[in-house]
């Protein structure tokens, strides 16, 4: 058995496919998690998957007290992964307020706690929204390419953070830290036992995609046909949400195991490759047989215009590749909705 790994926002969609991937690569796993977003049934999940079952905690990472007490309790951490954060664009602009005290605090709060329980290091989850609309001659967009005033408080507070983190390890905290700084996840395990289950009315596009199609929502709408591209929508760059756990197991061995490594790396985590909104609806209706109806609607504030990933940093010092088929991503995707109707979740 490998260290023992903290993994905050555990039961949320990236977080749980973590898990999984750790545990499956050794590593002892603790989750906590607010629920703020997320079920504790995602524990059954993937102890269905690994045959494990990782230890939860019911906490919010805001409340130092709590989450002093998980360290106490668990003193054998070695490495935190950290996604616990409110994430929608959208709300964000909303709710200014409530991400930058969810998202700032509760990094700062993990900070401050590592160095007193002997923590090595933190993957922080970080997102490809701290280059804001990139330059034509900066796309796809590297590590190296200018950091842009956030469309977005969420996007803000992952810039903040990025700093926050820069700047005490800078002081002399004896910690390391990879930032990932990741595109767009999307799909669910293939065994369809864990996926992206959104509380309320989802606020990406791949979750309301399958709610349409299976006909929790009327209609899909499309923010945005007038952009600059090629069929007017947004460009992304979707990453299956599996390879990107495997790729924080990879930053993970780096953080424990590599003694020469700088103190703070960042690493950009997609496919290298951009699809447009209506591409993404047309290729799961192709791939899945399924028609959704869905109609063009006003551009929606705070959305990026086009952003895709180079990845060549993460292919060569990580030793990771993305490597799902977006077909089989999308029907992935599918058979977990497929799955919560038969449950009768959703």
């Amino acid at each position: 058995m490998k260290e023992t790994v903290l993994v905050t926002g555990g039961t949320g969609f990236i977080g749980s496919h973590t898990t999984v991937e750790l545990q499956q690569a050794g590593y002892k796993v603790v989750i906590i998690d607010n629920l703020s977003n997320s079920s504790a049934s995602v524990v059954d999940g993937i102890e269905k998957i690994t045959g494990i079952r990782p230890a939860f905690e019911q906490v919010d990472c805001c409340d130092f007290a709590a989450l002093e007490g998980v360290f106490a309790k668990y003193p054998d951490i070695s490495g935190i992964i950290h996604f616990a954060a409110s994430k929608a664009v959208g709300e964000s602009v909303e709710k200014p307020l409530l991400y930058y005290r969810n998202n700032l605090n509760s990094l700062i709060n993990l900070l401050e706690l590592m160095p007193k329980y002997n923590v090595k290091g933190i993957i922080f989850s970080s997102s490809c929204t701290v280059y804001g609309q990139p330059s034509k001659e900066n796309l796809p967009v590297t590590e190296e390419a200018p950091i842009q005033k956030a469309l977005s408080p969420y996007g803000n507070t992952k810039q903040i953070n990025e700093e926050i983190i820069q700047d005490y390890i800078h002081s002399g905290a004896p910690i390391k830290s990879i930032i990932l700084r990741y595109f767009n996840p999307i799909g669910a395990h293939p065994t369809a036992f864990i996926g992206e289950l959104p509380n309320g009315v989802p606020m990406n596009l791949i979750p309301f995609v399958t709610q349409t199609a299976i006909g929790i929502r009327k209609q899909l709408k499309i923010f945005g046909n007038d952009y600059n591209t090629e069929d007017g929508t947004c460009i992304r760059d979707y990453i299956y949400v599996v390879d990107l756990a495997k790729a924080h197991v990879k930053a993970m061995e780096r953080v424990l195991e590599t003694e020469d490594s700088d103190p703070v790396e960042v690493f950009n985590i997609g496919t290298g490759r951009g699809l447009s909104t209506l591409e993404v609806v047309e290729g799961f209706e192709k791939a899945t047989g399924v028609k959704l109806n869905w109609e063009f609607a006003p551009r929606r504030e705070g959305d990026i215009e086009k952003v895709w990933g180079n990845v060549d940093k993460a292919n060569k010092v990580l030793g990771w590749k993305a490597e799902a088929k977006i077909d089989d991503v999308l029907r992935s995707a599918w058979k977990w909705q497929e799955k919560l109707r038969a449950d009768g979740i959703q």
